[in-house]
């Protein structure tokens, strides 16, 4: 019986390989080296899905994991956290997600965030507040779990672009961690990071994306793109160049995606070169040094003036950022 539920929770809920194609999506970029690369990224993370609603025993997933190249690795944890937050929900009351996160994925937990927001695309909203486990300790990094936000519009943005790209739909507020008002603010960085994928990571395509977007929705998407071109890359130094004259006044939300991508990396122990570019051209300094300002703008608690602990941290990236260009 197991091994039929999970066929169903699959085919129920999982695009398959081919779906997730740019082709597949429909989107206008044309076939290249550059879009091959990014969408082995989504690719990954189907097939972490597939392992994590299918395998009996999450020892199985993660040897699996382990197996996989650790440039897109935390990709595919996020598609196995997805799943693993879904059979949490699904049956009698699990901990999968929490034994992943404590894990093979502990050094993931950023993507592990936004692999709980893919699943949160894929649920009613009664069951949200089940899903993020109650992990203590500073290595979890929770003010990070507003990262699955971002997952979840990344997610909206990636399967029904019609709806939350080409008419700019806004969402219905939630109060994640009790903040409703920043919601939208979390899922438009989501947004963002599907725009780098939509538009096969072509910055001219990336940036004229974000333009056609309401001015006050445009620093939170460019964060995202930061964030998706720093982790995924995509362009060449030149055109992360250019991007960066593009985003203009935005730029320190270019380089506060930029920021927290990169730590996302330092932290998983792998860092590829195409991150080291990205960083270098949106914040001028170096991988390591972000990693420590991403720690030395750490957040824990809210304040009324910014918003949630997530942002303060953000905030403070910025502020640090351009502290550094002057």
């Amino acid at each position: 019986m197991a091994p039929v539920l999970g066929a169903l929770r699959r085919l129920a809920m999982a695009p398959s390989l081919a779906e997730v194609s740019f082709a597949g999506r429909g989107f206008p970029v044309e076939p290249s080296a550059r879009t091959r690369k990014l969408e082995a990224v989504p690719q990954a993370v189907v097939c972490g899905f597939e392992w994590g609603i299918e395998d009996r025993e999450l020892a199985t997933t993660e040897r699996r994991l382990s197996m996989v190249e650790p440039e897109v690795k935390g990709f595919a944890y996020e598609g196995a956290t997805m799943a693993c937050a879904i059979r949490d929900v699904m049956g009698p009351q699990g901990h999968r997600t929490r034994d992943l996160l404590q894990g093979g994925g502990k050094p993931h937990i950023f993507l592990n965030y936004i692999g709980i927001g893919f699943a949160m695309a894929r649920l009613p909203r009664p069951l949200w507040k089940k899903l993020v486990p109650d992990l203590d300790g500073p290595e979890y990094y929770p003010a990070m779990s507003w990262l699955a936000v971002d997952g979840y519009g990344f997610d909206r943005a990636y399967f029904d672009t019609a709806r939350w790209v080409d008419e700019q739909r806004l969402d219905t507020p939630y109060a994640w961690e009790g903040d409703a008002d920043y919601f939208q603010r979390a899922v438009d960085q989501g947004i963002g990071r599907a725009l780098w994928f939509i538009n096969g990571g072509h910055t001219a395509q990336v940036s004229a994306a974000v333009g056609r977007f309401a001015g006050d929705r445009r620093p939170d998407l460019w964060s995202g793109v930061g964030l998706a071109a720093t982790f995924a890359g995509g362009a060449t130094a030149a055109e992360l160049a250019t991007l960066v004259e593009e985003a203009g006044e935005s730029r320190d939300h270019l380089g506060q995606g930029s920021v927290f991508a990169a730590k996302a990396r330092h932290h998983a122990g792998f860092v590829p070169e195409h991150t080291r570019t990205a960083v270098h051209a949106f914040t001028g300094l170096e991988v390591d040094a972000v990693a420590r300002l991403a720690d030395d703008c750490a957040a824990t608690e809210a304040d009324p003036e910014v918003g949630p602990a997530y942002e303060v941290w953000r905030k403070g990236v910025r502020e640090q950022l351009l502290a550094h260009a002057v």
